[in-house]
């Protein structure tokens, strides 16, 4: 039976691209999320998935609508 699973590594290419257009480092991005440097980095690299918290913080400090985040991560997934 198969279960379909969360890409994490588009999950992170797309968190990435969203914070490289807003123009902000990781760590000024982890300050206003809240969340590790180190956390943030191992998300945008594919090797943790965020929680909704998590990635409701990132969109928020991203001034980003979750719903936009979420578009692009299916058109990822789409592509795939």
């Amino acid at each position: 039976m198969y279960i379909p699973t969360l890409d994490p590594v588009a999950v992170g290419r797309v968190i990435a691209y969203f914070r490289q257009r807003s123009g902000v480092s990781q760590e000024v991005l982890s300050g206003l999320a809240d969340i590790g440097r180190s956390h943030l980095s191992a998300i945008e690299r594919g090797e943790r998935k965020p929680t909704l918290e998590t990635f409701y913080r990132i969109c928020t400090a991203l001034d980003v609508k979750m719903s936009v985040v979420i578009a692009k991560l299916e058109e990822e997934l789409e592509k795939q």
